[in-house]
């Protein structure tokens, strides 16, 4: 071999750890903030891991997933999406939780975000419109903030002779006063009675279901919030353990026992954040991705109990009830 071609040889042979480093180095990083502990918030990053993969984007070899978790302090929010805009990562993605997205909002004006909410996007600033959102943000509204008057009509439907409702709410969501207010307005115009039960932790849940026994009412809305999402089998666990006919706002408490939801997938909703996620990362850009709405659906126990699925339809129906089961 000429010593020419050696020396060519060598220097290709030093350049591969370099193209190695230098493929990692470009290795997209995406921002995922949430509110809640990891530990609770598994069904959340699995179903947004779901929806980068559809994508295209496996975590670990063609993509990388800056996790920042709050630890149920929202007061945290802003410092953690601003942590994210400082590293500059390529996109923020926001699954469940509308201070993340408002707190993404106000850390970067040019760093993509995705979120998943349940508020109108438009109504709370965070989009200039569904179709063309503009600016830097787009994700899946479920508008689920908006359905409680609707839940507390199909409670009432289900239950003709109740007369006493309870409304559980995290004081802490920033739709605590307008949940409250709808929820007493619509007991009002069915003439019934409204009892709001705060609870922002797992042992203020634990009280409201005490208060709840001993106020004796006849059935239990649960409001659309990040810590009841997180706390969904302690929530159906107990309203079952009570009897307590309930009604929440995913259909993923249904799947595992509970009675009643009328909204969206939560699972659905944090897979469309994944994948927008993914769209963004190849080259699309985040003001012409339409807000997506989820889909709303009222869904309950089958009659048929070996049924391992609950019975979805859309919008409203009517039932009658039989024990404890949505017929």
């Amino acid at each position: 071999m000429r010593r020419r071609d050696f020396i060519t040889l060598l220097g290709g042979a030093a350049a591969w750890p370099l193209a190695a480093r230098a493929q990692q180095a470009v290795m997209p990083v995406v921002g995922f903030v949430y509110p809640g502990v990891p530990e609770l918030s598994t069904g959340i990053v699995a179903a947004f891991r779901k929806g980068l993969n559809e994508a295209g984007f496996i975590e670990g070899r063609n993509v990388t997933v800056e996790f920042r978790f709050a630890y149920n302090d929202n007061a945290r929010l802003p410092e953690l999406a601003a942590d994210l805009a400082q590293r500059r990562v390529a996109v923020i993605a926001t699954p469940g939780s509308t201070p993340s997205a408002l707190a993404a909002k106000a850390a970067t004006a040019t760093i993509p975000i995705v979120f998943g909410i349940g508020p109108d996007p438009v109504e709370i600033g965070l989009v200039a419109s569904l179709n063309r959102p503009g600016g830097n943000i787009t994700g899946v509204s479920s508008m689920n903030a908006e359905l409680g008057a609707k839940r507390l009509g199909l409670l009432h439907e289900l239950l003709p002779t109740a007369v006493r409702f309870a409304v559980l709410v995290n004081p802490n969501n920033r739709n605590a006063e307008a949940l409250t207010r709808d929820a007493q307005a619509t007991a009002s115009a069915l003439s019934r009675q409204v009892e709001v039960l705060p609870a922002s932790n797992t042992r203020e849940i634990d009280a409201a279901f005490v208060s709840l026994l001993q106020k004796r009412a006849d059935a239990l809305l649960v409001s659309p919030d990040p810590l009841f999402d997180s706390r969904r089998v302690q929530l159906v666990t107990l309203a079952t353990h009570h009897r307590l006919p309930t009604i929440y706002s995913f259909r993923e408490n249904v799947e595992i026992g509970g009675l009643m939801s009328y909204g969206s997938s939560a699972a659905e909703r944090d897979r469309q954040v994944g994948i927008y996620t993914g769209r963004i990362l190849k080259g699309e850009k985040a003001a012409e991705l339409p807000v997506i709405r989820a889909a709303i659906r009222v869904c309950h126990q089958p009659a048929n109990r070996k049924s391992p699925r609950p019975q979805c339809t859309a919008g409203a129906a009517r039932y009658r009830r039989r024990g404890d089961r949505m017929m």
